[in-house]
């Protein structure tokens, strides 16, 4: 029986504390435990935030981190909209460079991956801190090898168009922190079970946005239709990817408000293609959106071709099959 995604975990992580003024040397430490005091302002006020990124072995061997820049400068960003002590991205970057520098021969060979997961917490014991921020703080990196998100079966997703609530409060929304993912977990069981929706894609007042934990682009032809970047939904580094790789391929790419009425209408193409994307599964299809008690597919409501071109474009130059023309990949 294959393990769940992101469930084995190598032996040992890189870690580093804060105390307020400075951080302690990084150091390798068993990664199946964590002592923080009770009272860590992260346990009670959710000063918590992490990303998601990859290395990936290619064919000479060599172990190579995907866009470890891009994702280091989110975290940055995460951390000054949670108020946590500055991130020293220098010592970050060193920290997960090592960790992955570790266990590079456990790195699977395509199509798996090295999955990562740097973390950083507020740990300061103060229970009385609702209303301020966490002064001491923790750092680490988590590393997972992962095999293949689609070994089970690649199949089009059923979304369920959420127009009443959101994901999570607006000026969130740019922050990977784990509140965000909880907030969205009660509507996407409830749809689950109500109608068999495999996510909730979160549409406030009408205009689509994102789901639980992903991305959402609409592909239309040789369009692409995705929201534009603002401070209410998460700036995924997979979807930046993939829009510039579209832009390579000559698509067009629109980032610009849509609306629900829109989707609807551009989904009844045959030539209409949906997909949500993310670090785990690069990419993955969307067949049908339910709206309101109704069905509607999206094209023919299978997995379509310019999804399918898409991420393999972005595998293959993750696994060093294709020349990496815009310097995302980092060797170990």
């Amino acid at each position: 029986m294959a393990t769940a995604f992101g469930t084995v975990f190598m032996p040992e992580m890189a870690i580093t504390w804060f105390d307020g003024t400075n951080w302690t040397p990084a150091e390798m430490v068993p990664s199946d435990r964590l002592t923080l005091h009770p009272g860590a302002h992260v346990l009670h006020y959710s000063s918590t935030c992490f990303e998601g990124l990859k290395a990936f072995r290619h064919e000479d061997g060599s172990v190579n981190i995907f866009r470890m820049d891009k994702n280091l400068a989110r975290m940055a960003q995460s951390s000054r909209l949670l108020a946590l002590p500055e991130l020293d991205l220098t010592l970050a970057a060193s920290m997960i460079k090592q960790t992955v520098a570790r266990f590079a021969d456990a790195v699977p060979a395509p199509p798996g991956s090295l999955y990562i997961r740097p973390t950083y917490i507020g740990t300061e014991a103060a229970i009385g801190k609702a209303a301020s921020p966490s002064l001491a703080s923790c750092f680490y990196v988590l590393v997972s090898p992962v095999g293949d998100y689609f070994a089970g079966g690649d199949r089009a997703l059923r979304l369920l168009l959420e127009e009443n609530g959101m994901r999570c409060a607006p000026h969130m929304g740019m922050i990977k922190s784990g509140g965000n993912y909880a907030s969205a977990l009660q509507p996407i069981l409830k749809a689950n079970q109500e109608v068999q929706a495999d996510q909730v894609l979160f549409c406030p007042n009408g205009d689509v946005q994102e789901t639980g934990a992903a991305n959402f682009l609409l592909i239309d032809g040789n369009e692409i239709i995705t929201k534009d970047l603002d401070e209410s939904f998460l700036h995924g580094v997979t979807r930046d990817s993939i829009l510039t790789l579209a832009r390579d391929l000559g698509m067009t790419v629109s980032e610009r408000k849509l609306s629900v009425a829109e989707l609807l209408e551009r989904a009844a193409k045959p030539e209409c293609e949906a997909a949500l994307s993310g670090t785990a599964a690069v990419l993955t299809p969307v067949g049908t959106l339910i709206h309101q008690g109704k069905e509607y597919p999206i094209g023919n409501g299978g997995i379509g071709q310019t999804v399918l071109k898409l991420r393999q474009a972005l595998n293959d130059i993750q696994w060093g099959k294709a020349p990496d023309t815009h310097g995302w990949l980092e060797r170990i």
